[in-house]
């Protein structure tokens, strides 16, 4: 389960969020890719931009749910 305490500073502020059990795995990015990106030099996800309708919001739920160490948070 992600903590919003251990979150990555470069998330944008809003619900959704990676925390720093993030292992770089794609998942995120793929599925909702105008919503998650990657920090480069560390090598993880972050949320770049909070979903704006209807279907960003279930892609973002969709990799939430599919994120194998659980380290997307939406509070």
């Amino acid at each position: 389960m992600a903590e919003k305490e251990n979150k990555h500073p470069e998330n944008v502020d809003g619900s959704y969020y990676v925390d720093d059990q993030c292992i770089d795995c794609d998942l995120c990015r793929e599925e909702a890719p105008d919503n998650f990106t990657r920090q480069e030099e560390e090598g993880y996800s972050y949320v770049y931009k909070q979903p704006e309708n209807k279907e960003e919001e279930e892609l973002c739920k969709n990799a939430m749910d599919g994120c194998p160490v659980e380290a997307i948070g939406n509070d």
